[in-house]
């Protein structure tokens, strides 16, 4: 029986983790970040490895053949981590990371690049670029409207913070938009259909997107953009 390690927290691990067929071990790894995780299907790690000397150690402990990353497309360390203890321990390793958007938008290659734009573009801006690097903003002087699931650390008096888990609907980002007077949004590029209803409230508001691009997939991967993909590379 080949046992498969999930590294998730996204969605489409989850699917991955409930439509593999029986023939296989899974595993699902979890960071632990979020206090409340949805949980997938099957065997369940939560926490950090260690690095990705660690990491090769578990896939060695618990034999594990194949390994799926199936991150958040900006978890940059545990990916280059999956890549290098892959290669190290001679296990296949594929990435599974949903479309892109696409669109017109202010495109910026991080979150300090996408906080620096955001004075020539607003006055009143809503970053939903999540907890983790929220620090970029802090010195940026215009009023800021943040979402996040968790609370982040304290910030500046110009910035509003609130707390909520999507999916979001259209309706629901307008009003948002709407109430708290937002004429610049900014988020990364992190796809997926559960993110994109703010960019059609932006689109119907008339109102500029700053879009933090992706980092690069180690080169040489097999990356799969659906759960069925993934399904077709095992086979």
């Amino acid at each position: 029986m080949p046992t498969v390690l999930i590294l998730g927290g996204t969605g489409e691990a989850r699917r991955l983790a409930s439509v593999l067929p029986p023939s296989y071990r899974v595993i699902s790894s979890l960071a632990g970040r979020v206090a409340d995780p949805a949980l997938p299907a099957g065997e369940v790690r939560i926490g950090g490895f260690g690095g990705h000397e660690g990491l090769a150690a578990y896939l060695r402990a618990e034999h594990v053949d194949i390994v799926v990353d199936a991150t958040h497309p900006f978890a940059e360390r545990i990916s280059a981590n999956a890549a290098m203890a892959c290669a190290e321990t001679d296990k296949r390793l594929f990435v599974l990371r949903r479309p892109g958007y696409t669109g017109t938008f202010h495109r910026t290659p991080s979150l300090k690049a996408a906080a620096e734009s955001l004075p020539s573009l607003g006055r009143r801006a809503f970053i939903t670029t999540g907890r983790q690097g929220i620090g970029n903003f802090v010195h940026v002087r215009i009023w800021c409207l943040v979402r996040c699931v968790e609370e982040p650390e304290p910030l500046p008096p110009n910035f509003h913070v609130i707390l909520a888990r999507g999916p979001f609907t259209v309706d629901g980002e307008l009003d948002l938009m709407r109430e708290h007077r937002i004429d610049v949004l900014v988020t990364k590029d992190s796809g997926g259909a559960m993110t994109e209803a703010k960019l059609e409230a932006a689109k119907r508001l008339e109102i500029p997107v700053v879009v933090v691009d992706r980092p690069p997939v180690t080169p040489g991967v097999p990356i799969a953009s659906t759960v069925d993909e993934v399904l077709r590379l095992l086979a």
